[in-house]
């Protein structure tokens, strides 16, 4: 299996070893300096708490990394999607075309080379304890608490489609005491943002929220056939929740949300891009592209003298419909004939989930959760080609039921042993209805049913061990496993021939430290990869179809947050990763892919560096105890090949962020500046070795936003 060469086992060990010791030295140096002298209230760093492993417990006692997204990292850092936040942790890179719905989340380089089903997702999306699909990562952090980025194989508690880590998301609750704000944006290019919260009490024993967020702007890219934005995209985000005490022991939790998201463009531009990026297409071509995701669920809670019992019962429907594709000069240089080729993609989709578990409580000597999950999906997803008239109709029922159970285990005073262990049975029905016009003219339709059973365990060992009351260090080895299923990218019915599963091995050693005034955590680690999912053409007999290609990779990380004095901070995070593809696969869109290549869009070195000031000032204009608070944010993200044929590398860059704000105890006054230094960069990007070698297609990111905020707390 451990097919890397010696040249890169010894730089990666080397690094890590660095890390490793570099990390050693600072958490007993921050354990020592706590011992010796009590730090002031003001100084001193709340406890990251976390979710991660279905009930609360310290950040620093998970035995696997994980990186924390606070309420206010979303704000001060401008934060405004999933997308945005996913990308400032280290270690995690998102392929996108900018759209809403074609996110393909890669953690440590692990994860779907291209995605060939909207399901095929190695990451999942955990919404206040509910499944969503990983493309929902286009949603709005609205009214946020915390969002959890578990590294590493989580289908021990999460399930399915969780081979490279888990997105475990927690919105504020009502609150038992009256609380309500409002905010407003307004900047370049028709930016504007209004927001407002809601929350308190309705008895003693009911409470409600509301949160509700719009947000629009001019699209980045010009469209050149009249000089106006290609869109106006627009997202409208709403959430209710009611939470009722039913005893003194009982509470439910009702949830109901809607975003919708108009005006995106799943962006195919011919590079370069230049200063300006425009694009030559029908005007109002996509200004019916839209997306819906709703989700209701209902939690209960109980709690007895050790145990507590919770159920979550979740609808989610996402549903969404848009064109995308070439201008005439991108079609142009891809088929040699000027025209503008569209393609229509829509897809309804809906999910049923149940799941019932018992646990351990919060701070108990030993930890353990078991539980059992229930799902059950219907999706179709229609593709209808604007030029050709080849058009695909696909409906999907997805059936899944789990068992599984985790828990850590004292084992003396400072070592503790963890062993969790999921079982799966899914059961997958897929039918097509394809049709097309054949040389002759005619219309041609061919059907196609299939079906597809599969069963499998997933889990893992851990053993950690207390170096002091500050620092733990830990070791875990895990299995992870995304689905097999059924193309959604199809041709024909031949096309539809089931892809296989794909399984990750995982071994990680870390550390974690967290005194009064630092947190700091380190890892290294191994992933292998066996048959990870690539979409294939074959030219010959124009068919799609996905295939399998086999994965390595070894890494180290490096996270901290340190609170320097009373006015300043800082966090930052470093990563080094060495991916490589470990078997040739042939027939694969845009040409063959050789062993020894490296892992599309996954930068070897990516770093994120937050600063923030704050400073008290004396009291001006009726402003009763006032202070200014800086935050610059730089996220700098290395060289990276552009795909797994490796035909071209996309170019380092970093981006900027500012966000500086007057604010008393009621009111933030700001300005902003989202990629303050106007960088220039691409999302993604690919070619075609067989029809246009030359031609580079890919996306620009969005330049320069600046403006002014404020925020007022009732």
């Amino acid at each position: 299996m451990l097919s890397l060469n010696l040249d890169k086992k010894v730089l990666a060990k080397q690094i890590s070893l660095i890390s490793a010791s570099l990390l050693y030295a600072s958490g007993a140096y921050s354990a020592a300096e706590g011992a010796e002298k009590e730090s002031s209230s003001e100084t001193e760093m709340e406890v990251v708490e976390v979710t991660a492993r279905l009930t609360k417990e310290k950040a620093k006692d998970v035995p696997f990394s994980l990186s924390v997204v606070s309420e206010e990292d979303l704000k001060n850092r401008l934060l405004l999607n999933f997308e945005d936040a996913l990308r400032s942790a280290p270690g995690v890179d998102v392929y996108s075309s900018s759209g809403a719905v074609d996110a393909n989340i890669r953690i440590r380089g692990v994860g779907s080379l291209t995605q060939v089903n909207k399901d095929d997702g190695s990451v999942v999306v955990n919404l206040d304890g509910v499944s969503m699909p990983a493309g929902n990562v286009s949603l709005g952090t609205l009214d946020i608490e915390r969002l959890e980025i578990l590294k590493g194989p989580q289908g021990t508690l999460f399930g399915r489609n969780s081979e490279a880590g888990a997105i475990n998301i927690t919105t504020n609750k009502p609150t038992e005491e009256f609380e309500a704000y409002g905010r407003v944006e307004l900047g370049e290019d028709n930016q504007s943002l209004y927001q407002t919260v809601i929350s308190g009490p309705f008895s003693e024993s009911l409470r409600g929220r509301v949160a509700i967020r719009h947000i629009s702007e001019d699209h980045w890219v010009e469209n050149t056939t009249n000089g106006d934005p290609m869109t106006e995209p627009k997202d409208l985000a709403f959430r209710g929740s009611l939470e009722w005490d039913l005893g003194a022991k009982t509470s439910a939790l009702f949830i109901a949300e809607k975003q919708q998201q108009e005006g995106f463009l799943n962006l195919q531009l011919l590079q370069p891009f230049g200063d300006d990026p425009g694009s030559e297409h029908t005007p109002g071509a996509f200004d019916d592209n839209e997306k819906t995701v709703e989700r209701f669920s209902t939690e209960i809670n109980h709690q007895w003298a050790n145990t507590q019992l919770t159920s979550i019962t979740a609808l989610v429907n996402t549903d969404f419909s848009y064109l995308t594709g070439f201008d005439q000069e991108t079609a142009q240089a891809v088929f040699n004939f000027p025209m503008e080729y569209l393609r229509g993609d829509s897809q309804d989709e809906q999910t049923i989930s149940q799941d019932l578990r018992l646990s351990s409580l919060p701070e108990a000597s030993t930890f353990w959760v078991i539980g059992l999950n229930l799902q059950e999906g219907e999706r179709s997803f229609d593709s209808i080609d604007l030029v050709s008239f080849a058009n695909q109709y696909r409906d999907y029922d997805t059936d899944s039921q789990a068992i599984y159970g985790e828990t850590t285990l004292p084992v003396t005073d400072s070592l503790k042993f963890t062993a969790g262990l999921r079982y799966t049975q899914e059961s997958k029905k897929y039918a097509g209805e394809y049709s097309s016009y054949g040389m002759d003219g005619n219309l041609y339709v061919s059907q196609d049913q299939r079906d597809l059973d599969d069963s499998y365990t997933t889990g893992r060992l851990a053993l950690g061990y207390s170096l002091s009351n500050s620092t733990n260090i830990y070791a875990v080895a895990a299995r992870g496993y995304k689905s097999g299923g059924f193309n959604d990218f199809a041709l024909q019915s031949a096309d539809s021939v089931a892809y296989k599963p794909a399984t990750v091995d995982t071994f990680e050693l870390g550390i974690k430290n967290e005194s009064d005034s630092l947190n700091i955590s380190g890892a290294v680690f191994f992933s292998s990869v066996e048959d990870d999912h690539l979409l294939g053409f074959d030219f010959a007999s124009y068919s799609s179809a996905a295939v399998n290609a086999d994965t390595e990779t070894f890494g180290a990380e490096l996270e901290a947050d340190w609170f320097i004095t009373e006015q300043f901070s800082i966090a930052g995070g470093l990563s080094f990763l060495d991916t490589e593809i470990t078997k040739d696969v042939y027939g694969v869109s845009g040409g063959d892919v050789l062993a020894g290549n490296e892992v599309p869009d996954v930068p070897s070195w990516s770093a994120s560096l937050a600063l923030n000031y704050y400073q008290p000032l004396p009291d001006f204009m009726g402003l009763s105890a006032p202070a200014l608070n800086t935050n610059l944010t730089v996220r700098h993200v290395d060289e990276r090949p552009a795909d797994a044929q490796n035909h071209f590398n996309l170019d380092a860059y970093s981006k900027v962020d500012l966000r500086v704000a007057l604010q008393t105890d009621s009111m933030e006054l700001y300005l902003f500046a989202d990629n303050l230094l106007d960088e220039q960069y691409q999302l993604y990007g690919y070619t075609n070795a067989i029809f246009a070698p030359d031609a580079r297609i890919g996306a620009p990111a969005k330049g320069r936003r600046a403006g002014v905020g404020v925020l007022y707390r009732l």
